[in-house]
């Protein structure tokens, strides 16, 4: 068994650059959210005959429905999230010149 090396310390300018992106990470997940929160009711509009989108408590609804609005919300919510996370990186790397996050 080898013996596992402790994780190397983060220097303080990728610690700085951390604390300085997380505010931007939480505004671009709340912008995320909104986003794809307002797709969601567009999309479902769509392919749900223009009613409201089921909620997993709906009585009136059947498990089909809930379970495909579910998918497509789960879809969207995550296709919006990556691209919101990964458009503010590329943004915050052509300002500062460095990759936020991570290390």
């Amino acid at each position: 068994m080898s013996a596992r090396r402790p994780p190397r310390p983060r220097s303080r300018t990728k610690r700085r650059q951390s604390m300085v992106y997380r505010p931007v990470g939480l505004v671009l997940g709340l912008a995320s959210g909104a986003a794809a929160s307002a797709l969601f009711t567009r999309a479902w509009k769509a392919v749900g005959r223009g009613s409201d989108a089921p909620d997993a408590l709906d009585e009136d609804r059947s498990w089909r429905e809930i379970l495909i609005a579910a998918a497509i919300q789960g879809a969207i919510f995550s296709v919006v999230r990556a691209a919101v996370d990964r458009g503010g990186a590329v943004g915050v790397r052509r300002l500062t010149g460095t990759w936020p996050g991570g290390s």
